[in-house]
């Protein structure tokens, strides 16, 4: 990481650990979030840059390479890692999602990280290839839910729609890219122990029902987990992986559970 420009989508949870893992590594960071509060707090704590806006507006992605460019004069790396649930919004069992509810899902998860990656890679076809001819890196946000779905707490179609196109779309982009240099790949979590989601799965029931689900972890995975795993992907070592989904789920696709 030591040198290497890196634009990382959001500014808590795994995004936070993913810029302070990174920056503790030599990287020089843009973060992009729309919260103001803790993507100022965290570049001031990390030495980062913030872009602070509505990221899914159509013209943001541009606005964040900019400020990237600006500052660094490159792009190495992108972790599109902003995203949300959109259970509140009334993501559901399909019969029951309004098109409000489902638009709103698939645009924090799934345009935006599609004008992130279309306005990154751009970028990095027209930049010098380094010595192993490698143009630059790009991670997108998955979910376990994507692949293994689970109908008795997660009925969340457009949610699972959404990663499961971006998984589609990054392995798409990676056989075009790949003769440019340029890698993508996805990393998809289990359930994993963000502040947002301690506060949510409360009853001892569910949390039972986690620590059999991912048993690995005995529970929730541990947000530095995730964010080791993407740093992997942005990194030199793996140089040779491209189009990979990366499962970090505590065992969760062979609980059986």
């Amino acid at each position: 990481m030591n040198e290497k420009v890196l634009i990382i989508t959001g500014s808590t949870g795994i995004s936070a650990a993913t810029v302070r893992m990174a920056a503790a590594r030599g990287a020089r960071l843009v973060i992009a979030t729309a919260d103001e509060l803790s993507g100022f707090e965290l570049a001031a704590e990390t030495g980062a840059e913030c872009w602070a806006g509505d990221l899914t507006l159509p013209h943001s992605a541009e606005s964040v390479l900019a400020q990237c460019l600006s500052k660094f004069g490159r792009v190495d790396g992108l972790f599109n890692a902003a995203g949300l649930s959109g259970r509140r919004f009334g993501d559901g069992p399909v019969h029951e999602i309004a098109d409000d509810a489902w638009h709103t899902t698939l645009s924090h998860n799934l345009t935006l990280a599609f004008r992130m990656c279309r306005a990154v890679a751009g970028r990095m076809l027209e930049q010098a290839d380094g010595e192993t001819g490698a143009r630059g890196s790009i991670v997108n946000m998955g979910s376990v839910l994507a692949d293994s779905p689970e109908p008795r707490h997660f009925a969340t179609h457009a949610y699972a729609a959404a990663k499961g196109a971006i998984a589609a779309m990054s392995k798409s982009m990676a056989a075009y890219y790949a003769p440019h240099g340029i890698r993508v790949n996805v990393i998809a979590p289990g359930l994993v122990r963000t502040p947002a989601g301690e506060r949510t799965h409360t009853e001892p029931a569910f949390q039972e029902f986690v620590r059999r689900k991912q048993p690995l972890n005995s529970g929730l995975i541990e947000i530095a987990d995730v964010a080791r795993a993407a740093l992997f992907l942005l990194g030199e070592e793996s140089r040779s992986i491209t189009g990979e989904v990366l499962s970090v789920d505590g065992g969760w696709r062979f609980s059986g559970v």
